[in-house]
């Protein structure tokens, strides 16, 4: 109670955050130190050191990195016969250089997997050994050069429909809903060391959230240790609510593992589609009405992302004891997918940091909240 009633004397009786001039004299990884690790999502240009505004920004703000495609299958292993480790020693040299927790995303998925993966050499749809054994071979070369220096690896992702039963991928449909426990199995024994999550969104509705839950049961029944789910936190305005957010984390924690909050963003801009879900393979057409804020976000919009953003924290920092990390997926607004997805073009301002690298009022609100200084 005391937390929410700190949230209301730092946003008004209104929803207006008060404290909007001057930046915070701390950072967000300092000012969180106690509770959880503030990860960001790098692309390419950032690891690699070339988009130089961003890099000062990530090592002066996080301490956990993860990578938005440096180490899915089709970047680091587009054929069946050449692996491309340039982008992925990069990443990992990137985090290894500036003490930071590196997190591998991701080993397994449906999407961004080549169509090779699933076919023998003349297009036919492999058995499941065949399958299972490009699998493994995957996993433990991944897995296995980065050993030791990849701290965490999201495993499997998103392998659930939104009715929380289990999504008919070609993993599924080949293999069988095995292929799951194969995958960690895989992962756990090329680094015994390393912590194996499951990631997904909308875990926060009530069916998928019961999927997850059940999934989690199995792999723990299969004496594999999972160490968390993570909640991937692409949401609205008005989706979920705190207390759906608030009730997913209990829920999970229940069965002895971390949350996290994996890839953090919001999404103000008028909705293409009725669904709740980030299904990367959505694509509307760009119309006008879908993309209002071309001259700027306005200040109240803007006054709305604080008060969001100042509940969700509520939300984090009230479950320190279970919330691991919360990783925000993009480092300033110019950087996030939200612009071309899932309508092409948009101007989107989901993050806390704008598209020159400034924090935004919603920044502020945060290390306000984690009882940091600001002038």
């Amino acid at each position: 109670m005391k937390l929410f009633m700190k949230i209301k004397a730092l946003v008004g009786i209104t929803g207006v955050f008060l404290a909007t001039s001057g930046f915070a004299q701390t950072t967000l990884k300092d000012a969180f130190k106690n509770d959880f690790l503030i990860g960001v999502a790098l692309n390419e240009a950032e690891f690699a050191g070339l988009n130089t505004n961003a890099v000062a920004i990530v090592k002066a703000q996080f301490n956990s990195i993860s990578p938005e495609n440096a180490l899915k299958w089709e970047s680091i292993h587009p054929k069946p016969d050449q692996y491309d480790f340039s982008a992925g020693d990069r990443y990992v040299e990137f985090g290894q250089k500036n003490n930071m927790f590196i997190v591998g995303h991701t080993l397994v998925w449906h999407n961004q997997t080549p169509k090779w993966v699933f076919q023998d050499d003349k297009g036919i749809p492999l058995v499941r050994d065949r399958l299972l054994s490009r699998m493994s071979n995957h996993i433990f070369t991944v897995v296995g050069r980065y050993k030791g220096k990849i701290g965490g690896w999201d495993v499997v992702n998103e392998a659930l429909d939104d009715d929380g039963k289990l999504r008919q991928s070609e993993w599924e449909k080949i293999i069988g809903p095995d292929y799951i426990i194969k995958a960690y199995q895989f992962a756990h024994e090329a680094d015994p060391r390393a912590e194996l999550y499951y990631n997904d969104f909308s875990l926060e509705n009530e069916a998928k959230r019961n999927g997850a839950i059940a999934l989690v049961r199995k792999i723990q029944a299969a004496g594999i240790p999972i160490a968390g789910v993570g909640l991937q936190g692409h949401y609205k305005m008005d989706w979920p609510t705190n207390n759906q957010v608030d009730e997913t984390i209990t829920a999970l924690s229940k069965l002895g593992v971390k949350v996290m909050i994996t890839e953090l963003d919001l999404d103000m801009l008028p909705p293409a589609t009725k669904s709740q879900a980030a299904e990367v393979s959505m694509n509307f057409a760009l119309r006008a009405e879908l993309n209002p804020y071309t001259n700027g976000l306005p200040a109240a919009v803007q006054q709305q992302l604080t008060q969001r953003y100042a509940d969700l924290f509520a939300v984090f920092v009230k479950h320190r004891d279970v919330v691991s990390r919360v990783t925000f997926w993009g480092v300033t607004d110019g950087d996030s997918w939200l612009n071309y997805w899932p309508v092409k073009v948009r101007m989107a301002y989901p993050l806390l940091f704008n598209r020159d690298g400034r924090p935004k009022p919603a920044f502020n609100a945060i290390l306000q909240l984690a009882g940091a200084a600001v002038p």
